[in-house]
């Protein structure tokens, strides 16, 4: 019987290890970049930002730069509208963040990976007008969220 278990246990171990294909990538695609790989990517223009939130996006990775591939390097700009814009709450897995503000103020909350808890039943509850913007909703159901938590 412990022969079974253990046999039975070995080959769990041989079909769990089969799914795990990790490597690094070909050393060859970090020495093989072009002059026109090195483009700005678009960081230095202004996007408009008459959208609901008032903010807008602009990702660089390497669709828009294709030096940076093999670096596991992406980065964003946030055009924020002159009044007050938000960028609604989102998750980074396994991501690092730096904030870099060239003018004026900025506002960030770094939370944990319980969202909902961390949202709508903090301690200190995030102001009704922020979580309505971001998450699209009335403030009758943001009331009814916070009340739930």
């Amino acid at each position: 019987m412990k022969v079974a278990c253990l046999y039975l246990a070995f080959n769990l171990l041989i079909l769990a290890s089969s799914f795990a294909s990790a490597y690094d990538p070909s050393l060859l695609q970090d020495f093989c970049v072009a002059v026109n790989d090195t483009n700005n990517g678009g960081l230095n223009i202004p996007k408009s930002t008459s959208n609901s939130v008032g903010s807008v996006v602009t990702p660089v990775n390497i669709d828009q730069i294709p030096g940076l591939n093999t670096l596991s390097i992406s980065l964003v700009r946030i055009d924020y509208a002159p009044n007050g814009g938000l960028n609604p709450p989102h998750t980074h897995p396994r991501g690092t963040k730096i904030l870099v503000v060239l003018e004026g103020i900025l506002y960030v909350g770094f939370v944990t990976s319980t969202i909902a808890n961390t949202v709508f039943g903090s301690n200190l509850p995030v102001n009704l007008d922020v979580l309505t913007t971001a998450f699209q909703l009335s403030k009758k159901i943001v009331k009814y969220l916070q009340s739930r938590f």
